[in-house]
């Protein structure tokens, strides 16, 4: 699996384009790094630069970043609505795919040291990096801000982590470290800057000091005015999302905007943010109004809405959603084929794909054909009373299709595992102790996909009932065709189940796993059965 880590440096620059644009191009040309995104502040005099790729070529997009800004900023004529104590002020590095956040400490460490070594810079190890509890934080680093930086570097206990323990007037420090994802959004108010600040200390963990704290966990926040927009913000970093998400702290600013007779309008986001985040966002403004969306281009665009992402610059979710940026690190090349390529691929002259690809596919269309006959009851005037059951039908269905698409690459996959194996050396007992162990690993890979394909077909079989039983009888073919299709495709996965659990040595393994794949397909057959009698007693 391809391991992928974000970095997100932030310079002290949001006005000069052709310095914004050069540190841009040093990112760019660093082989095995992407630029997702670049966004300069005018009023804050900052941008954040966001980019992915290997652990070991975002270390080097990093530090080349910091080469082209060495001989461009100057932090002696440097002035801006952001906190800051140098030309790169942070840089973290953050785990996206396959990676752990220790493996991220490490990236921030080795970053440190090859950029005192190499370009002559102070660092500082902050967050997850952090040597010393008292300068964990960004905001215990940036007290006194890049004013302070000479006075602070030549105590004892702010001596740089690497690098010289000096001022560097044009530089100040840079502080680098691993974070979980950090959403960096603002919530835009129609009232003052010291109007926007008082509202940030009721939302932010820190509130007002020990005694008066905030109301959200894991929030920083400072209110500041924007010439170019002229209005103010709360300027939140929300360090955990999972703790607070965005939709919650647009609510609670918004609540302390109207208390105050100022309107709260919009917001805009900094860099880029997680899908989950938005569909979070999407859920709670379903519910809170019984809105019923399953599309998620549509819950997107719900939460961009509510959120008011678009109120000072165009929110485009292919270039602000992380997930969708990086969306080629997802190996799924059967499933984005087209139906011509994918059944001219099954015809040819290799074993892969082959019966379980197939199966997964055969099981996706019947479920898919299950949620459509849904919506083609739901929201028609005819059946208008049926709304509230079609609500619960369709989302099951939807989530199966969904989840057994990726299946199709994954039975290919597994049996190239085995495939792999087989054709490791044996020319020592060793060797041939490891290919075995290879080989038992890989068929029980080559059972537990099909066997997946099977179990989430079957989650499948009671809401078909009820879609049979309450459906449009006009697509009543399209709910048969559903029925033998899932039928099928989960019959098709037990026989690829059967065909390799015959060489695993595991006893109770096979007796375990075989139990269950009987279980579901005899389940299968008698519930498609069921959906069939069911349509046909219909007369309505």
């Amino acid at each position: 699996m391809r391991k992928i880590v974000e970095c997100v440096p932030n310079f002290s620059e949001g006005r000069d384009a052709h310095i914004i644009e050069a540190i841009a191009e040093s990112i760019r040309k660093t082989p095995g790094c992407a630029l997702l995104d670049v966004d300069p502040g005018k009023s804050t005099n900052r941008t954040v630069y966001t980019f992915v790729g290997s652990p070991e070529a975002v270390v080097e997009g990093a530090l080349n970043s910091a080469r082209t800004a060495k001989g461009l900023i100057d932090m002696r004529t440097q002035s801006g609505e952001h906190p800051r104590v140098g030309a790169m002020d942070v840089c973290p590095f953050v785990p996206v795919a396959n990676v752990t956040m220790e493996e991220c400490v490490e990236l921030a460490k080795e970053f440190g040291r090859r950029a005192a070594e190499e370009i002559g810079i102070p660092i500082y190890l902050y967050e997850e990096a952090a040597t010393q509890d008292y300068r964990r934080s960004l905001r215990q680093i940036r007290a006194g801000e890049y004013e302070a930086v000479a006075e602070r570097i030549v105590q004892p206990e702010w001596k740089p982590d690497f690098g010289p323990a000096e001022f560097l007037p044009s530089w100040g420090v840079t502080c680098t470290g691993a974070r979980v994802f950090l959403i960096a959004y603002n919530v835009n108010i129609l009232g003052t800057k010291e109007q926007a600040h008082r509202i940030a200390l009721n939302i932010r963990e820190q509130g007002r000091g020990p005694k008066e704290p905030g109301r959200l966990k894991a929030v920083k926040a400072i209110g500041w005015f924007v010439d170019e927009y002229n209005m103010a913000q709360v300027s939140i970093n929300l360090d955990n999302y999972k703790i607070t998400p965005p939709h919650v702290a647009y609510e609670e600013c918004r609540k302390d905007a109207e208390a105050l007779n100022l309107a709260a309008v919009g917001s805009e986001l900094v860099g880029l943010i997680p899908l989950e985040a938005l569909l979070m966002a999407a859920e709670y403004y379903m519910t809170k109004e019984n809105l019923f969306i399953i599309d998620e281009q549509q819950k997107i665009r719900l939460a961009v809405e509510r959120l008011g992402l678009n109120s000072v610059s165009r929110f485009d979710p292919q270039k602000r959603i992380i997930d969708y940026m990086v969306q080629e690190g997802r190996d799924e090349p059967l499933a984005s084929l087209s139906v011509r390529g994918f059944i001219e691929l099954l015809g040819s002259r290799t074993p892969a794909p082959g019966g379980g690809s197939a199966s997964a596919l055969v099981a996706a269309m019947g479920a898919g054909l299950g949620a459509m006959v849904g919506w083609m009851t739901y929201g028609k005037r005819k059946f208008e009373a049926k709304d509230p059951l079609m609500r619960e039908l369709i989302p099951p269905l939807d989530v199966a299709m969904r989840e057994l698409i990726p299946m199709i690459d994954a039975d290919t996959n597994a049996f190239n595992d085995y495939m792999d194996a087989l054709g490791m050396p044996k020319d020592s007992e060793e060797q041939k102790s490891a290919r075995e162990q290879a080989m038992q690993d890989g068929l029980k890979k080559a059972i537990d996909i099909p066997l997946s394909t099977m179990r989430i077909g079957g989650r499948c079989w009671e809401a078909m009932e009820d879609m049979a039983r309450h459906g449009n009888l006009a697509s009543k073919s399209d709910l048969e065709v559903g029925a033998r299709s899932l039928e099928t495709g989960i019959w098709g996965a037990y026989k690829n189940v059967m065909i390799n659990i015959g060489g695993v040595k595991d006893a109770d393994y096979k007796l375990r796993i075989q139990s269950e794949a009987e279980q579901i397909v005899a389940r299968a057959k008698e519930k498609c059965i069921s959906v069939l009698s069911i349509l046909d007693s219909r007369n309505d």
